[in-house]
């Protein structure tokens, strides 16, 4: 089970660095994505990392803001997030995907990961 922390209340304009706890899952062929879901709406994609070769993809919405990154040693996926705004509120949530190979290609889909974790409530006030 992957399990999400970090979370909490920060002013717009701010920061706050999640952090996804892995237990052990990863190899070299897996890939870890961050989702969200605000209150009435959809999960939505939020960013992923392949443990391969650390390529990365950004939802547009966070593109330029929010950094994704992997650390190897403990076994840990981080999400850097920057320049928050109200509409980054969200429960955030941390996934995981086991691939048949080292190259396949990163994906938006929440419904290809299988490994969840709870959530971490993220709140940007105006």
């Amino acid at each position: 089970q992957l399990q999400a922390s970090g979370g909490g209340l920060v002013q717009a304009g701010g920061s706050l660095r999640l952090s996804c706890a892995t237990s052990g899952r990863t190899s070299s062929k897996y890939h870890v994505g961050w989702f969200r879901q605000a209150p009435g709406k959809e999960r939505e994609f939020v960013s992923v990392i392949r443990w391969f070769d650390d390529d990365t993809d950004y939802a547009n919405s966070v593109k330029g803001r929010f950094t994704i990154s992997k650390n190897s040693a403990k076994n840990t996926v981080d999400l850097q997030m920057t320049s928050l705004k109200p509409e980054d509120t969200a429960l955030y949530y941390c996934a995981g995907r086991s691939t048949a190979s080292f190259r396949v290609s990163l994906t938006r889909d929440v419904a290809v990961y299988r490994h969840w974790g709870q959530g971490t409530l993220v709140t940007v006030s105006s």
